[in-house]
């Protein structure tokens, strides 16, 4: 199993018990709540492979399944902690995030497609799984609300280049590219760094 592969796999997990909580938290049952936390685990991914013109990465494999299976479990298990803690919704999904961006870039240099699109689909695949999730909940997404959180991953895409450019080991460039989406996205929550809102001039 190689290093990207891990990440995905950890990324899976991450974003599944990120999804399976916030389900848990709106009184979702057993199988509402797999159904939620496999389409944040695998939504942002999907829609990438289909817009790169692959076959769905979780379709050739049931690991996927199995990963959001785990997810549910540990969301049972340590119910008490993971429902009332909304830091650890925040700190799973951060996790997510990083770590399919970097996912999703080398998916998409895998593919042939230049640099400005490979950044796109890294933050297609960290952001929409999070999208999907909200929507499933009925929530408004975070993708849309002042957050940075497609914008994080816009970030790691561009760091994942500039490493790169130093020609730092494969598995540094990961890393560190994962990092520093997780890393923006920690500090602008912490600081309250967010976008201006669009409003109309009579505001």
């Amino acid at each position: 199993m190689d290093f990207i592969t891990v990440i995905d796999y950890f990324g899976t997990f991450a974003f599944a018990i990120s999804g399976v909580r916030l389900a848990a938290a709106k009184n979702f049952d057993l199988f509402g709540a797999y159904v939620v936390g496999f389409v944040t685990a695998v939504g942002g991914g999907t829609l990438r492979d289909l817009m790169l013109d692959v076959t769905p990465f979780w379709m050739g494999q049931p690991s996927y399944v199995i990963i959001t299976g785990l997810a549910l479990l540990f969301v049972i298990i340590f119910r008490k902690y993971v429902v009332r803690l909304d830091n650890t919704f925040f700190i799973f999904d951060a996790i997510g995030i990083g770590l399919f961006t970097v996912v999703g870039v080398e998916c998409s240099i895998a593919a042939g497609f230049p640099v400005w699109v490979n950044i796109i689909m890294g933050a297609i695949t960290g952001a929409a799984g999070g999208m999907f999730r909200d929507i499933f909940i009925n929530e408004v997404p975070l993708i849309f609300r002042k957050d940075i959180y497609a914008v994080a991953c816009v970030c790691g895409g561009i760091v994942y280049y500039l490493c790169l450019l130093m020609e730092l080991p494969q598995v540094f460039v990961q890393v560190i590219s994962a990092l520093a989406v997780i890393i923006v996205r920690l500090l602008s929550v912490k600081f309250g760094i967010s976008l201006p809102s669009l409003k109309p001039e009579d505001q």
